[in-house]
């Protein structure tokens, strides 16, 4: 999985570049004056991956969000790449024209043919503008809609890899009806004939993210993050200032584990120590793992069998539980 990397670094990851170019110097200089360095070496690599270890282990969910958005970390097209065969990309909507903020099309997993569907963004800035910021036009939603229906045709699973900050909100979008296009797919992908999954790779932004994730399983990449807002929006809405999108993002309960213990994503797919970004491979593997797992479960299952658990599962989110002492809190309060 080729990504072209030049070094960026976020603030909490400073104090193991620090230790990363100690151990890079003192390596240099090993070879370079001959000198036996190896256990320095090795107490290096020990502090190094202890570090590491400690500050994952206590990320706020802000940094979390910040890993998502990670600009070295793995996209669509990246995974594609690394976990399918023979991958063949359809162009279109056939109905204005072809948006590639939304790539897809047949492909291999595993021996077995699917239907793949993501949103990639841009590595630089050329790109970016014809990824547009990986942020879908209506066009898009509609492209994903036809390769969908064309896997029920052929009995293909659909599989989609979810990385977007959200749909495209300008005014051409608007006029071309983006809101109308993404409620349509989630109609449309609520009742497919055939097993559907997605899987969160990165940012999984509000409706942008949801036009191609109603599906029978949700993943979700350790440090990515689904949310019905960014946390800058949130922050925008609630405090007036973008500057509290730290808050706000531990208010939204938008993290893998946050995700999983309400039940809105039905697995964690384990990253590489640090972040996907520090070893794509290893992220890849994983993926193809859960992705795997996934489909062999949902390919045995009878298509009235799959719309009914898939019925029921989005029947069951978003209820809301209160605790005991709320409950008398409440009754006292009106009491």
């Amino acid at each position: 999985m080729a990504v072209t990397k030049t070094k960026f670094i976020l603030d909490f990851e400073k104090p193991l570049h620090e230790l990363e170019m100690q151990l890079q110097n003192l390596r240099k200089l090993s070879e370079e004056q001959k000198l036996d360095v190896r256990g320095e070496i090795r107490a290096i690599e020990e502090k190094l991956e202890a570090a590491k270890a400690n500050i994952h282990k206590h990320l706020t969910p802000w940094q979390k969000v910040l890993l998502a958005r990670h600009s070295h970390r793995p996209y669509a097209l990246d995974y594609i790449d690394a976990i399918f065969e023979n991958f063949q990309e359809l162009h279109g909507d056939r109905l204005y024209r072809d948006d590639q903020a939304i790539v897809g099309g047949p492909a291999f997993l595993d021996g077995k043919p699917v239907m793949v569907i993501g949103q990639q963004k841009g590595r630089n800035t050329k790109e970016n503008l014809r990824r547009n910021f990986g942020c879908p036009n209506p066009e898009g939603y509609r492209k994903a809609l036809r390769l969908m229906r064309l896997a029920e045709k052929f009995h293909l699973p659909v599989i989609s890899l979810v990385d977007t900050p959200g749909a495209y909100p300008g005014i051409g979008a608007e006029e071309r009806h983006v809101a109308e296009a993404i409620a349509v797919n989630l109609r449309e992908m609520s009742i497919l004939e055939t097993p559907t999954i997605a899987a969160v790779i990165g940012e999984g932004g509000s409706g942008g993210a949801l036009g191609i994730a109603v599906s029978d399983v949700v993943l979700i990449l350790e440090n990515a993050y689904y949310s019905v807002i960014s946390p800058e929006g949130c922050a925008a809405i609630l405090w007036k200032d973008r500057a509290h999108a730290p808050k706000a993002a531990e208010a939204l309960q938008m993290t893998a584990d946050k995700l999983f213990e309400a039940g809105v994503v039905d697995g964690i797919v384990p990253e590489p120590l640090g972040g996907a970004h520090l070893d794509p491979a290893v992220a890849a593997k994983n993926l193809k793992a859960a992705l795997i797992e996934n489909l062999t479960r949902l390919s045995a299952l009878p298509p009235k069998t799959l719309l009914e658990e898939r019925y029921q599962k989005y029947r069951k989110l978003g209820v809301l539980q209160e605790s005991q002492q709320a409950v008398v809190a409440k009754i006292a309060a009106a009491g």
